[in-house]
C-alpha cells in the first residue's frame, strides 16, 4: 500500500503535525446522558428496554406499507434462543493471515461492528502504519466474540488483550482465539517493551468491567507497565454514558503517545469533540470522525508527536453528524 506523504518539516525540523490543540476546558453535556438508539428489530441487535413486536393479524398485515412484521426485538447482553439463532452474525475475519477463518458467537444478543466498518477501520488502521513492525499490541475493549481484536492479530497485532464482563464473551473469545491459531506465546519482552522478560501469550480475554480495566489495569490482571498501540471500544450504546468512558481511557495508564483509540458511537448521540483532555494536561486529537449509516467511528490519537504518518488532526470531520 502506497504510504501517504510526509508532512513537510517546520524551520526547527520537527513534524509540522506535532502542533497540537489546546485543550479544552470540558467535555459537552450531549456526552454527559444516556444515549436513546433504537436499532432495527434484526433479532439479536436490539437495545435493552425495547419493547417486543409480536406478529400481528393478516388483516393487520394488508393495511401495512412493507417491511418485517415478524421480527422481534432482543435485549443487548442477554442470553439469546441458541436453537433459533445459531452464530446469528456469521462473522468471519475479512483480511490477514485467517482470512475467511468463521467466527463463533457468544449465546448474548450483540451488536458486532459491521463487516464493511470493520474493513474501513482496518485499511485506516493499515494506512497509519499500525502493522508495519509487527509490533502492535491491541486492547480490545467490549470485545464480544473477539472479532475487532481477532481482526488485527490476523493482519499483523503481536498481542492483542480482550476485555469483556461477560463469562460467555470470555470464553467464546478465548474459543476464537484457539480456532484462528492465535493460542501462542510471544517470546519477545524486556525492558522499555512493557512486556515481561519471559514473553507473554499472543492473545488473552480478561473478564473485567471496562472501566475497571481502563482505571485500575493491575486489579483485574493487566500490568499498567502494558503500554498499547491500538484501543478499540465499541459499547452497548444505552447502557454507558460516553463522558465517563472517553475520561476512562483518556487518563488509562494503559495508552501513550501516538496510541490510537477508536471509539464507536451512534448518530443520535450527537457528535464527539476534536479534542478530549486529559488530567496530566495532554490531549487526545481527532483524527477521523466518520459516519457508516447510523454507526459512527472516532479516531483519536494521543499526545501525537509527528511519528504516526496519516494520523493528522481533521477537525473538520468532528462537526455535527
Amino acid at each position: 500500500m502506497k504510504k501517504p506523504n510526509r508532512r513537510p518539516r517546520t524551520d526547527d525540523g520537527s513534524n509540522s503535525n506535532t502542533q497540537v490543540p489546546a485543550q479544552p476546558a470540558e467535555l459537552p453535556g450531549n456526552l454527559k446522558r444516556r444515549v436513546e438508539a433504537k436499532r432495527p428489530t434484526l433479532g439479536h441487535v436490539v437495545p435493552k428496554k425495547s419493547k417486543t413486536r409480536r406478529f400481528k393479524p393478516q388483516s393487520e398485515l394488508e393495511q401495512s406499507s412493507g417491511g418485517s412484521n415478524t421480527a422481534q426485538l432482543r435485549p443487548q447482553g442477554r442470553s439469546r434462543d441458541a436453537g433459533r439463532y445459531n452464530n446469528p452474525s456469521n462473522l468471519r475475519i475479512l483480511g490477514g493471515s485467517v482470512r475467511g477463518r468463521k467466527l463463533e458467537s457468544p449465546n448474548v444478543y450483540l451488536r458486532p461492528m459491521m463487516g464493511k466498518v470493520r474493513e474501513a477501520v482496518f485499511s485506516t488502521f493499515t494506512s497509519f502504519g499500525m502493522y508495519d513492525d509487527g509490533g502492535t499490541r491491541h486492547l480490545d475493549i467490549f470485545s464480544g466474540s473477539g472479532s475487532v481484536g481477532l481482526e488485527s492479530l490476523s493482519r499483523g497485532a503481536r498481542h492483542c488483550t480482550f476485555v469483556d464482563m461477560s463469562d460467555d464473551c470470555c470464553t467464546t473469545c478465548e474459543r476464537n482465539i484457539e480456532r484462528c491459531g492465535f493460542d501462542t506465546w510471544n517470546e519477545r519482552g524486556g525492558v522499555g517493551t512493557g512486556v515481561p522478560d519471559e514473553g507473554e501469550p499472543t492473545a488473552r480475554a480478561v473478564r473485567s468491567d471496562a472501566f475497571r480495566a481502563l482505571r485500575e489495569p493491575q486489579s483485574v490482571g493487566i500490568s499498567p507497565d502494558s503500554k498499547y498501540d491500538i484501543v478499540t471500544m465499541c459499547p452497548p450504546y444505552e447502557e454507558i454514558v460516553y463522558a465517563e468512558l472517553l475520561e476512562a481511557v483518556a487518563n488509562s495508564d494503559l495508552v501513550k503517545e501516538d496510541t490510537i483509540i477508536l471509539v464507536e458511537y451512534p448518530v443520535e448521540l450527537g457528535c464527539l469533540p476534536h479534542v478530549i483532555g486529559r488530567e496530566d494536561g495532554g490531549v487526545l486529537v481527532g483524527v477521523r470522525n466518520r459516519k457508516y449509516g447510523r454507526t459512527v467511528i472516532a479516531m483519536y490519537i494521543v499526545n501525537p508527536t509527528g511519528e504516526r504518518e496519516g494520523a493528522e488532526s481533521r477537525s473538520e470531520e468532528f462537526i455535527t453528524i
